[in-house]
């Protein structure tokens, strides 16, 4: 495509809202960005940006543009992502991803996977959103919940997080211990800021505990088990952050109920290469190890 360089300005002007700022991204002088956008303005017939004091702002045709740019370079990196991949040698950039609160499980793993290959550069992700495995976004993701269900992703169930319920020793000295279930309703809870949560143990909750005695509500669960540790209330806790919390007691043991389905995902063009199933046979062991203390 002739105008490609064009597009590939235009896009970088409209994410980083300058012409210096993407002049330095593409190590080119800012004379060329100008030249650039002029020329794919004069030859689509249409202003691409609102130029003003602070910069530039795409206009409706720029987004239309933008979009298709967005979706090219994504579909590039999905590209390299599995090129880089296809190499028969552990070495080189492997981006794990996970939902939040499970890094002090990983790792130790990540650090015993990374002795055993030490060319191997990690990069860990968390979020709220599910990273793209199609657009090479990651080359192995950790998900809870029900089984993914994207045709063009292997996967396989990874184990179980066991979840209990637990109280900071100063919540159970300043307002006991729970002595059986009936009792819970005397107490003060952690729950998740949405009410409608289909985490097995939320479902547990709401069912057995009335609204008004969850007096702290958290988005992550990560940030659950802090407010536990900190004496908010009653809340779950996985086992694996449990036991590295010697101030917590738990009030109820991991029920299977309870217990969350974590699947191990990986995109079918990146499942076999070397790196992807050295790390998932390295993770798969160092698990099996710990698996009976979870």
């Amino acid at each position: 495509m002739e105008n490609w360089d064009e597009i590939r300005t235009a896009f970088q002007v409209a994410r980083v809202g300058t012409v210096s700022g993407a002049a330095e991204v593409m190590g080119v002088h800012h004379a060329t960005v100008i030249r650039h956008i002029d020329a794919l303005e004069k030859r689509l017939g249409s202003k691409l940006f609102q130029r003003h004091a602070r910069g530039y702002s795409p206009t409706e045709a720029g987004r239309d543009l933008l979009q298709v740019a967005q979706t090219t370079q994504e579909q590039f990196n999905q590209l390299a992502s599995r090129i880089k991949g296809q190499g028969e040698q552990v070495a080189g950039e492997l981006v794990v991803t996970s939902i939040a609160g499970m890094a002090g499980m990983l790792a130790p793993i990540f650090a015993s996977f990374q002795a055993k290959y030490p060319q191997v550069v990690i990069r860990y992700l968390t979020d709220m959103r599910l990273f793209r495995l199609d657009y090479g976004e990651a080359h192995v993701a950790i998900r809870a919940g029900a089984a993914p269900q994207e045709p063009d992703n292997v996967v396989s169930l990874f184990r179980h997080m066991r979840v209990g319920l637990y109280a900071s020793q100063a919540y159970i000295a300043a307002h006991g211990m729970p002595a059986n279930e009936a009792d819970l309703l005397k107490h003060r809870f952690i729950g998740s800021e949405n009410v409608d949560s289909r985490a097995p143990f939320n479902q547990w909750l709401k069912a057995r505990v009335p609204e008004d005695r969850v007096v702290f509500r958290v988005t992550a669960p990560e940030d659950g088990q802090v407010a536990v540790k900190a004496g908010l209330g009653l809340g779950f806790v996985a086992r694996s952050f449990a036991k590295d919390a010697p101030d917590l007691i738990e009030v109820m043991p991991p029920r299977a109920e309870w217990d969350v389905p974590l699947w191990l995902v990986t995109h079918v063009d990146l499942h076999r290469t070397l790196k992807v199933q050295s790390f998932i046979s390295h993770l798969k062991a160092m698990v099996a190890k710990d698996e009976p203390g979870q």
